[in-house]
């Protein structure tokens, strides 16, 4: 029987990859939520169950069965309603799918696998899932819905195929990360689908931190007419009931959307911190510890951190020598004081002498080099990761993306740690995150409002301070420009010839594209760190590491 009103809960949560009983009693608990609020169905992200993405865990038969037993549970308990619309991978005629399923009654009423499987960028799902065939629409309470899977609406080809035979809905899950510009991709893409099929469309999206990848969340719904109806927040998980009426023109969504999504550097720091959160939080670290050096690499990573996880859960470590300023001592100091974490000077002469005299003997009669200065910061690296094998604090690196491009940074030492919040942003972009943190913080931040970044830390010039009077430029030309021939090499993939006309210095650019390409093997070897562009270094940015390629021009 056709029904003229329909109640659809949207289930923005944070799964946790092959977490299957915890994903499962997520669920559970939504949809008891959902009962209470008078929801007909209840709709979670892609691969909901096993958490996304699953990558090369999702061929294990072991982990297959454990999602296949889930969602048997959840149909069988499914009588009472509501119906819920739900991912998981589902074995069918012995191929692997990404599918949705719906239960309802007590049943599995209706399975769809994904059809256009993802492969570029972040994504390799052709790796793993077998593609499904082009979906007719779910049946459900007299209502035909129609549920393309996450890529499967950024063609036109399922959603076309939905409308013609017979969809009314378009509900569509999600694994969509966060990187910039990916809102308005999202809003073309769905405004896209509506207009072609007439159809209104709920966009669900999970929320949460997985590794590198950070998930935004930032569902919503659209009506036929393309009037936004609903709009979800940004970076924290949410689950509301929508209310849906039959009308002669079809059915709309009958709510009132309210802006709600953080944009711009605003979306860019909360990442960081949501993605540092769950990576402690997901992989069960007690807290963090992390060198504060003075500079504004360690001071933004720790204000990111006490933001993630609150003061008494970070742990900073002054780490001096012989040409560690006052300067730098006091400004530490301040950021400490200003954030209200655990501080502690550790001198590392001792470890620094002590290397030398052992490597003296081979050293004999060679000048000192960039070798010894590397010792300081290894030794440092090495304390740290000490204080974290006693104590079992994670290590949160500090390098920025302008580092990590040309190889600025020492391997096993400040490269140490378990996990970068700012591996994907560039020095000037660290600059502008750091005044903004002084002026805002995330809505669920655990940190202090206020300025914790003193503008003397922001202002004065870069420097490892590994020699007397060192500073960045002495190495490294001045970061804005810097930045901005890595952006074009990076993030665009620019011939070195078209970065030249733009008026920057020849010899420069081939310089940081020299650069770029011997860091690689360091990169290979560094810490995992939160995506916020288009092109990060890990699952976007994969280069040979031995690779004698240079752009002639």
């Amino acid at each position: 029987m056709p029904v003229d009103t329909l109640a659809i809960a949207i289930a923005q949560l944070n799964p946790i990859v092959g977490d299957v009983a915890g994903n499962l009693e997520m669920a559970r608990r939504a949809r008891d939520t959902a009962r209470l609020s008078g929801a007909d169905l209840v709709v979670f992200p892609e691969l909901f169950l096993a958490g996304y993405p699953p990558e090369d865990l999702v061929l294990k038969p072991a982990f297959q069965a454990s999602c296949r037993a889930a969602i048997e549970a959840l149909a069988a308990e499914s009588g009472e309603g509501p119906g819920l619309l739900i991912g998981a991978p589902w074995v069918e005629d012995g191929k692997l799918h990404n599918s949705v399923l719906l239960l309802d009654g007590g049943v599995i009423a209706a399975v769809r696998h994904k059809v256009d499987l993802p492969n570029y960028g972040v994504f390799d799902e052709k790796r793993v899932f077998t593609p499904g065939p082009l979906p007719g629409p779910m049946p459900f309470r007299g209502v035909r819905l129609g549920v393309p899977i996450c890529e499967d609406i950024w063609g036109a080809d399922v959603v076309e195929c939905l409308a013609e035979t017979g969809a009314e809905i378009l509900v569509v899950p999600n694994g969509s990360p966060y990187r910039r510009s990916v809102y308005d991709e999202r809003d073309n893409v769905a405004v896209a689908r509506v207009v072609e099929s007439g159809l209104p469309l709920i966009y669900v999206n999970q929320v949460g931190g997985q590794d590198e990848l950070v998930f935004d969340g930032g569902s919503f719904v659209l009506n036929a007419d393309r009037y936004p109806a609903v709009q979800f927040p940004t970076f924290e998980p949410r689950m509301r009931v929508t209310r849906w009426r039959r009308l002669e023109s079809g059915w709309r969504c009958t709510e009132v959307a309210v802006p709600a999504r953080t944009t711009g550097e605003q979306a860019d720091y909360a990442a960081c911190v949501l993605g540092l959160r769950d990576y402690v939080e997901k992989n069960r670290f007690p807290g963090v510890v992390l060198g504060l050096s003075g500079g504004i690499d360690s001071a933004i990573c720790a204000a990111m951190a006490v933001d993630a996880l609150g003061p008494e859960r970070v742990h900073c470590i002054m780490l001096p020598y012989r040409y560690t300023s006052d300067e730098s001592l006091s400004d530490a100091a301040e950021v400490a004081e200003l954030l209200g974490v655990r501080y502690d000077i550790m001198p590392i002469a001792t470890a620094v002498e002590g290397l030398e005299a052992a490597l003296a003997p081979l050293f004999a009669g060679q000048p000192r080099d960039v070798t010894e200065e590397n010792l300081q910061s290894r030794a440092r690296g090495t304390l740290l990761m000490s204080v974290s094998n006693k104590f079992g604090a994670m290590v949160v690196t500090t390098g920025n993306k302008s580092e990590m491009s040309t190889g600025y940074a020492t391997l096993y030492g400040d490269m140490n740690g378990g996990y970068n919040p700012i591996k994907d942003l560039y020095k000037t972009e660290v600059v502008r995150l750091s005044r903004l943190r002084n002026r805002w913080k995330p809505a669920d931040a655990l940190g202090p409002d206020g300025i914790v970044i003193p503008d003397r830390l922001i202002d004065k010039p870069p420097t490892a301070e590994l020699r007397e009077d060192q500073k960045d430029e002495d190495s490294l030309p001045p970061y804005t420009i810097l930045d901005a021939i890595l952006f074009r090499l990076v993030e665009r993939e620019e011939p070195v010839a078209r970065v030249i006309a733009e008026g920057f210095d020849p010899d420069l650019v081939r310089r940081v594209e020299r650069m770029l390409y011997l860091a690689e093997y360091k990169r290979r070897q560094a810490a995992p760190g939160v995506k916020v562009t288009v092109r990060n270094f890990g699952r976007d940015r994969r280069y040979p590491i031995t690779n004698r390629f240079r752009d002639p021009g």
